[in-house]
C-alpha cells in the first residue's frame, strides 16, 4: 500500500513539472513574440511610402519655428495679493518667456509692458486654493500664455511667446 502511495506522489510530481515547463515556456514564447513585434514596429521599414497629395492633410497650415529656443525675463517679479478663506495671501511669481529665434526675443522685449500688462491681470484674478496645488499653477500657467499670446497677436501678427514658464513661485 505505500508502496502505491508513493508511485502516485511521484507521478504526481512528474505531471506538476511538466505542466510549470509548458507554463513557462508559454510565458516566454509570448515574451519573445512581443519583443519581436516591439522591435519590428520600431525599426519600421526603410522603403519610402507613396503618398497621394490630393488625399493627404497639408501640414503647412501652421508656419513651424525650428529657431532655438530663447528665454526673455520679466524685469521684475510679480507681486499681488489675493483675497483667501481665512486672510489675504501675498504672491510673487517670477516669469521667463520662450520664444523661437532672434526676431520673436527683440519683438518680445519691445513689448514688455503690455505683456507685464496682461500677466498681471491674470495673476490677479487667479483662485487662492487653486494656486495651492501644482494642477493649479499648471493651469495659471497655461491662462497666463493664452493671455499673452491675445494680446501680442494683433500687434504681431502671430504667436511671438511658445511658453510661459514661472522660475519663481512664493505664496505666503
Amino acid at each position: 500500500m505505500a508502496e502505491q502511495e508513493l508511485e502516485l506522489n511521484e507521478a504526481a510530481e512528474g505531471g506538476k513539472k511538466s505542466n510549470k515547463l509548458v507554463i513557462f515556456g508559454g510565458i516566454g514564447l509570448v515574451l519573445a513574440l512581443l519583443i519581436g513585434g516591439g522591435v519590428w514596429f520600431f525599426m519600421g521599414s526603410d522603403e519610402p511610402v507613396a503618398v497621394d497629395p490630393d488625399a493627404a492633410v497639408s501640414q503647412t497650415d501652421a508656419p513651424v519655428n525650428n529657431a532655438e529656443a530663447d528665454y526673455v525675463g520679466m524685469p521684475r517679479p510679480f507681486l499681488f495679493n489675493l483675497p483667501g478663506i481665512d486672510r489675504a495671501r501675498l504672491v510673487e511669481i517670477k516669469v521667463q518667456l520662450m520664444v523661437r529665434g532672434e526676431d520673436d526675443s527683440i519683438l518680445t522685449q519691445k513689448h514688455i509692458p503690455l505683456i507685464e500688462d496682461a500677466l498681471l491681470t491674470t495673476f490677479s484674478a487667479a483662485d487662492v486654493q487653486k494656486l495651492s496645488t501644482q494642477a493649479g499653477k499648471d493651469e495659471l500657467r497655461q491662462l497666463a500664455l493664452l493671455n499673452v499670446q491675445n494680446t501680442l497677436q494683433p500687434i504681431t501678427g502671430k504667436k511671438v511667446v511658445e511658453k510661459v514658464l514661472f522660475t519663481g513661485f512664493v505664496m505666503q
